[in-house]
């Protein structure tokens, strides 16, 4: 009997690294509930970043990016799971309920106002760049329009600067930035 234990462990195929465990191990920071709502939209960027490597259901994705939460995140959590089935949380009522909480229609709109009005003025061209690509994040319909987003840049520098610019001819907004 000794002998078909021996044998059995010894062919048995090693056990790969629980799902957890090589998510914990990815490193993503710790969420404890910032004020910054760019900061909690930054960390579901992030997040999703490490999904988009691991082949899990969304109980799990739940329950990794949960894994994560520290201090007033954990417990507006622990409040908030009485609400919801937690057999099967799906993650984007997990990012719906953390949007309603971290980063709310009011600065999703407020962000979207600044992007929509976003000059150059003091700023260097290097911070403008910054500055749009950052807020394309928050207008999609413009990011994904070619022409729409070239035109919304263009609009935004200084009339001398923009001058130049349209002296390259750009075809899209990459090209202006390259």
């Amino acid at each position: 009997m000794t002998r078909f234990f021996e044998q059995h462990f010894q062919q048995a195929p090693r056990p790969q690294y629980d799902i957890y465990d090589q998510f914990r191990r990815l490193g993503l920071k710790e969420f404890s509930g910032p004020t910054d709502p760019c900061a909690a939209e930054a960390w579901i960027r992030a997040l999703q970043v490490q999904f988009h490597y691991f082949n899990m259901g969304d109980a799990d994705r739940v329950r990794c990016a949960t894994y994560r939460f520290r201090d007033d995140a954990s417990l507006r959590w622990e409040g908030a799971e009485h609400g919801i089935n937690l057999a099967t949380p799906t993650l984007a009522l997990f990012k719906e309920m953390f949007y309603e909480k971290y980063f709310t229609a009011d600065v999703r709109g407020r962000l979207k106002r600044e992007f929509m009005t976003l000059r150059q003025g003091e700023t260097s061209i290097a911070e403008f760049v910054r500055k749009f690509d950052r807020g394309c994040h928050f207008v999609p319909l413009i990011a994904r329009d070619a022409a729409d987003k070239l035109r919304h840049f263009l609009d935004g520098l200084l009339p001398t600067i923009s001058r130049d610019v349209m002296m390259m001819h750009p075809l899209d907004y990459a090209a202006t930035t390259t």
